[in-house]
């Protein structure tokens, strides 16, 4: 699919795409490694995800990588959840850019200025997308909330980093879509949705939200220093693999520019 609109497109991850699932789920099962990530060293409350096959896929590697180091029985079920969907990118889906532009070139424009006012012919816009993404994030807030011990004196609530990190702070991971997330970080920080391509997405970055006393806080966004290993393999699968993530670094930089989802 690369160079094309995939919108809600079922395309499996590559090979390349589940190697870096691989290293995302160990980077997050075990967070304390250096350089430390914002995450407790818990398996989290629950495991939402998109019902794509790829980010289901992303989603097994990571609770793979949980129940390799921690109690298996500890880490939840996958959860799939149509409020993380990518949005729709209708006639969009599966044509290059190129051929976008060509065809569509006043609509493409449109999306990448006004994002709010601007939607793919037969597509989902932006307010709708943000409907459905509130109902999730009722629904994970719900369950954090009935986890989360009381605050007090004692520190027990969820009192900031890196004073929480290593506590038994329950959390949730997402693992969902570049435009779904710019739909889903917007709306936990209230701000409007024409900031929609204020922040990129890389592949499996890492973004991390922490909810203090209801406030959102913005913890981490998009960090990948877990695909390092990639730089560092060797033989012919390492250069394979070097030569693939340079094209992937190449091609999220290509869609922010282009607008393509």
């Amino acid at each position: 699919m690369e160079g094309r609109f995939q919108g809600r497109l079922d395309t499996p991850l590559s090979p390349l795409g589940e190697r870096q699932a691989q290293l995302a789920g160990i980077r997050l099962a075990g967070p304390s490694a250096p350089p430390r990530i914002p995450v407790p060293d818990v398996p989290p409350i629950e495991i939402r995800h998109s019902p794509l096959g790829r980010t289901a896929a992303t989603a097994q590697a990571v609770a793979d990588a949980l129940g390799r180091i921690h109690e298996p029985s500890s880490v939840p079920a996958l959860r799939p959840d149509p409020g993380l969907l990518e949005l729709a990118q209708g006639d969009w889906e599966g044509l290059h850019r190129m051929e976008v532009y060509r065809r569509y070139p006043d609509e493409l424009e449109a999306w990448r200025v006004r994002p709010t006012a601007a939607v793919a012919p037969g597509g989902e816009s932006l307010h709708d997308a943000a409907v459905r993404v509130r109902l999730t994030l009722a629904a994970v807030l719900d369950a954090l909330a009935g986890a989360t011990p009381g605050s007090g004196p004692d520190g027990s609530s969820s009192g900031g980093y890196p004073e929480v990190h290593g506590r038994n702070t329950p959390w949730t991971l997402l693992v969902a879509h570049d435009g779904i997330f710019k739909v889903t970080l917007l709306t936990i920080l209230g701000l409007p949705l024409d900031h929609f391509w204020t922040f990129p997405w890389g592949l499996t970055g890492i973004t991390v939200v922490e909810f203090v006393d209801g406030r959102p806080v913005l913890r981490a966004h998009n960090l990948t220093d877990h695909l390092g290993p990639l730089q560092a393999e060797d033989g012919a699968t390492g250069a394979a693999a070097r030569s693939a993530e340079l094209r992937s670094e190449a091609e999220a930089a290509e869609r922010e520019r282009t607008g393509s989802l």
